[in-house]
């Protein structure tokens, strides 16, 4: 166990949280776990939208507290100019912003990296969007994770061969680009105490995902065209054993490179394949694919259970996994025993079952209890502490309404 003595990597570090939904409050979840200050400013009346995201208990949303534990909120009237005079005091005193807004919300309110800037030039910023902001012809367009994945060509290498494409069902190209965006600001901030400058990170979620793309964007080019990449279903096209098969109770993932085909053969008793000129080559294997899932599901069915084909799949060194669906997952061995499934506290909602922290650090182990903030719970503390502003300059800006705040 870490000696309680060591600090977290971010401990010390003021992040001003300009971030809804999903991909932008990845980023400041992730840092808050890491040690950060992190001061969430939400627009009134309502803040961040995902606070009304399903499911709602007694007006709590368990998805806003998924994603916002560990930050305190600060919630300002945007439409008063007084408030953008207090988000301007804020980022003097931060280290880095990260904002996912839609396009021009921020700029035409002076708050974009250029403005900032003028005030504080060692601040580290980054942006989130669809389409990216530098550059990008589109850095016009509104979207979201299903956009990127469609523009991406995510989706459509995702979906059976003569089916329609399909969308991954998880917020991927939103997780993806949080996590991008927390790598870019780690290496902005190491530049920063390099130079004493500070710069800005500029994401999109469709170049996080298109950027995922191993074999789609290489082959074409490698192959002058004539490969074209396409959606196979729930088996690979460029060999076999790659894709999910029907078990005794569920269904059964394998995926075996060219030097595990002898071994997979020996596991279902099938060392004549490997003399058969049908199946002596990926490509050969993929293009005779049916008949060998049809051998294969077939030797699956001679047992019980899925652990039962899995054990002998493993005990010859086949890669091979069965489909978990998430609430399987949550009683799963392995994500006990990682710590991938957390039970953390509400104030309001009592205990809350997340996902884990994906990190693990051999000098740090123990991860702080934290919670998500009430609408604008925060505002007396975080504007004292980082903009100096007493209980009387507050109380003002309540009564005025510039300063919100509500109950969940």
């Amino acid at each position: 166990m870490a000696d309680d003595d060591v600090p977290r990597m971010l401990d010390g570090v003021k992040v001003l949280d300009f971030t809804q939904y999903l991909a932008g409050p990845t980023v400041t979840r992730l840092m808050a776990e890491l040690g950060a200050d992190i001061v969430k400013v939400e627009q009134a009346p309502g803040g961040d939208p995902s606070r009304m995201l399903p499911f709602l208990r007694d007006g709590r949303s368990g998805y806003y507290v998924q994603q916002n534990r560990g930050k305190r909120s600060v919630c300002l009237d945007f439409s008063r100019p007084e408030s953008l005079d207090v988000i301007r005091d804020l980022a003097r005193g931060a280290d880095v912003v990260v904002e996912n807004y839609g396009p021009g919300v921020l700029e035409k309110r002076g708050l974009d990296y250029e403005s900032l800037r003028q005030d504080n030039p060692r601040l580290v910023m980054a942006s989130i969007s669809a389409f990216g902001r530098k550059n990008s012809p589109y850095a016009h367009k509104v979207g979201f994770d299903t956009i990127a994945q469609a523009f991406s060509g995510f989706m459509h290498m995702t979906g059976e061969r003569d089916g329609p494409p399909q969308m991954v069902g998880v917020g991927f190209a939103d997780v993806s680009a949080g996590v991008h965006a927390l790598t870019g600001l780690a290496l902005a901030l190491f530049h920063r105490e390099r130079t004493g400058r500070g710069q800005w990170v500029d994401i999109s979620m469709v170049d996080c995902l298109f950027h995922a793309h191993e074999l789609a964007v290489q082959l074409p080019a490698m192959t002058g065209g004539r490969v074209v990449p396409k959606r196979t279903g729930h088996h690979s096209g460029i060999g076999f054993p790659m894709g999910s098969f029907r078990g005794p109770q569920g269904w059964i993932v394998i995926l075996c490179l060219e030097r595990q085909w002898p071994a997979f053969c020996k596991a279902i008793d099938r060392l004549d394949l490997l003399e058969d000129p049908r199946y002596a080559a990926p490509r050969e294997r993929a293009r005779n694919r049916h008949e060998l899932i049809e051998l294969t599901e077939a030797w699956m069915a001679t047992f019980e259970s899925d652990d039962a084909v899995l054990a002998v799949l493993e005990a010859h060194r086949v890669p091979a996994a069965p489909v978990l669906s998430p609430t399987d997952a949550l009683e799963h061995p392995y994500y006990q025993q990682r710590e991938m499934v957390r039970t953390v506290p509400d104030p309001l909602l009592g205990e809350v079952t997340i996902p884990g922290f994906p990190f693990k650090f051999s000098d740090w182990e123990d991860l702080p209890d934290l919670v998500a903030p009430r609408l604008g719970e925060h505002n007396a503390e975080a504007l004292g502490a980082w903009a100096g502003y007493d209980g009387a300059r507050v109380a003002e800006m309540v009564a005025s309404g510039v300063l919100v705040a509500g109950e969940t």
